[in-house]
């Protein structure tokens, strides 16, 4: 199961930094779906990827020691949980976005709960769960 966990963590982060590269190099046309945006929406998104590469990172480093990292784990979870919640207050507040975004939604929201009871399980299967 730790095994499993940090593979996930290594991918996720991987690919928190890959998407986050994109959007850097290439603003908002890395958005499925985007239009042609003004340069104060363009710097936003640039700005905003480099925070989303940071929590690619932190994924990265939870990878060694995974069962001792168990409160950057959670936080991370609950992190991207609220982003998903954050994409529910969009869809009150403007509509859905198209499938591939709403598809989104579902994994921010399912995903910290994986990586929670997975982190608890191997933390408590190490004897470390007194550390959260």
């Amino acid at each position: 199961m730790k095994r499993s966990l940090q593979v996930f963590l290594a991918l996720f982060g991987a690919t928190a930094i890959i998407i986050a590269s994109l959007h850097i190099v290439h603003g908002p046309a890395a958005i499925p779906g985007s239009i042609p945006v003004n340069a104060t929406m363009d710097s936003e998104d640039r700005f905003y990827a480099t925070l989303f590469a940071a929590y690619g990172v932190a994924l990265l480093w939870c990878v060694k020691d995974v069962e001792r990292k168990n409160a950057v784990v959670y936080f991370l979870a609950i992190t991207f949980f609220v982003g998903g919640i954050a994409r529910l207050v969009s869809v009150a507040a403007v509509g859905w976005p198209n499938d591939f975004f709403i598809a989104m939604t579902v994994l921010e929201l399912l995903i910290p709960v994986f990586m929670a009871l997975v982190q608890w399980r191997i933390s408590r299967m190490a004897g470390t769960l007194r550390g959260v």
